[in-house]
């Protein structure tokens, strides 16, 4: 079970490595280097992987001042998919998927890092 065990603008650590690039983190592996599309938006098909993991939550990290965009219609997408969705500035979307790992929860975190 992963754990964050730090971030700050632009760095994260998860389970001692350290990232500095945006991450999606899988209970069982850690996916370095995600890009999405439209750089500050979030679209269905920057989250193909995560959605195919069909996890019971998704923490988004919409990056240390919150600028990362998340459309009104991603969020019910996932949500009619069965998946919880948590969105918040990346600080505290880490916070969050600690949380929801350490209930057992089947959980996956999309970190945009910067901005």
């Amino acid at each position: 079970m992963p754990k964050i065990g730090h971030y700050e603008f632009g760095r994260i650590v998860v389970d001692g490595r350290e990232y500095d690039r945006d991450v999606i983190i899988f209970p069982d592996k850690v996916r370095s280097n995600w890009w999405r599309r439209e750089g500050h938006g979030l679209c269905l098909r920057d989250l193909e992987e995560v959605i195919d993991y069909n996890p019971e939550a998704l923490v988004i990290g919409t990056g240390y001042y919150g600028f990362m965009r998340v459309p009104k219609d991603v969020i019910r997408t996932l949500r009619e998919r069965g998946i919880e969705v948590y969105i918040a500035k990346t600080k505290e979307a880490c916070r969050i998927f600690n949380e929801l790992m350490g209930k057992g929860k089947r959980a996956v975190a999309a970190l945009h890092l910067t901005c």
